[in-house]
């Protein structure tokens, strides 16, 4: 099992029993498993779920609008605000093909 699985699946045991996720508890988890893992990824992944409600990331996956404006705290479902700017981008790429006097199936 590689070390940053291990301390996953620590966070989310942590979770789980609604246990504040801190580095020495994601340590203690993870010894206890028996898994060799370098101390800085505890705290590292400590901050990053700092404050994060992780069943709510969960449940979100793959959801629309569940990029990073969810972590935002946009409401979920919602459409992200530059949705148009990146359409309109796709379609300028596609119509640059055309510039070149040929097609895929000339």
């Amino acid at each position: 099992m590689s070390a940053e699985l291990a301390v996953v699946y620590a966070a989310l045991i942590l979770e789980d029993d609604n246990v504040e996720i801190t580095a020495d508890k994601l340590q203690t988890l993870v010894a206890a498993a028996g898994v060799e893992v370098e101390p800085i990824w505890f705290s590292l992944y400590a901050k990053a779920l700092a404050g994060q409600d992780l069943k709510a990331l969960l449940l979100n996956v793959g959801a629309p609008g569940s990029g990073p404006a969810v972590a935002g705290g946009a409401a979920a479902g919602s459409a992200p605000a530059d949705a148009p700017a990146e359409e309109a981008k796709a379609e300028e790429k596609e119509e640059s093909d055309d510039d070149m006097g040929f097609g895929l199936f000339d």
